[in-house]
């Protein structure tokens, strides 16, 4: 059976490029985005069944357990899950319910400072009006929550420390990261592959 590790955390919070490194370092991982399910649902259905955020549909949270349910039963290897959850609730029903499933899902919010995240989502290019710009409030406070446990702060981390530090906690040994202009490579091209068209 496999390991779930959910990275979790703000817009611009270091998710995606985590679970980048994590995957160039942990050989046999699989990176499971549960995005792709959501722009799938937006894609298929009428517009006058959408949302403003497609994890309030339950088919998305539905879907979604199930995809890692199947995957962490037939899998033998690490499955790495950058998304960003708010609800307790939506967290119960995925993430819970895959632990009650014998599971093991070792979810790490990956956390930061305000300042920390607009200055990340600057250098993606989100604007001030922006989706991530503007749940960012909503996501520091939701973030207070118990719940949401194994608090990671990131502010002033490297995204080979991040990924080391999630790999403590997850009780994981990573490979050697790269060096210099060839780390900068896997990051950038970690980006390009996330950009939504």
């Amino acid at each position: 059976m496999s390991q779930i590790i959910w990275l979790n955390g703000a817009f611009g919070g270091g998710k995606t490029q985590t679970a980048g490194e994590l995957h160039r370092r942990l050989p046999g991982s699989f990176v499971y985005d549960p995005e792709c399910f959501g722009f799938w649902l937006r894609k298929n259905e009428p517009p006058s069944l959408r949302t403003p955020d497609f994890q309030d549909v339950p088919l998305w949270r539905e879907g979604n357990y199930l995809a890692l349910r199947r995957i962490a039963l037939e899998f033998d290897g690490i499955i790495i899950v950058p998304m960003t959850l708010t609800s307790p609730d939506y967290y119960n029903e995925i993430i819970g319910r895959l632990r009650e499933d014998g599971i093991n899902v070792t979810h790490v919010l990956l956390s930061a400072t305000k300042e920390t995240l607009r200055k990340r989502q600057r250098s993606r290019l989100d604007g001030p009006k922006s989706w991530a710009v503007r749940q960012i409030s909503h996501c520091l406070k939701a973030f207070g929550n118990p719940r949401f446990e194994n608090k990671l702060p990131t502010d002033g981390l490297s995204i080979p420390e991040v990924a080391e530090a999630v790999a403590v906690m997850c009780g994981l040994k990573l490979s050697p990261r790269k060096r210099g202009l060839r780390q900068k490579f896997a990051e950038v091209l970690t980006s390009l592959r996330a950009i939504r068209l």
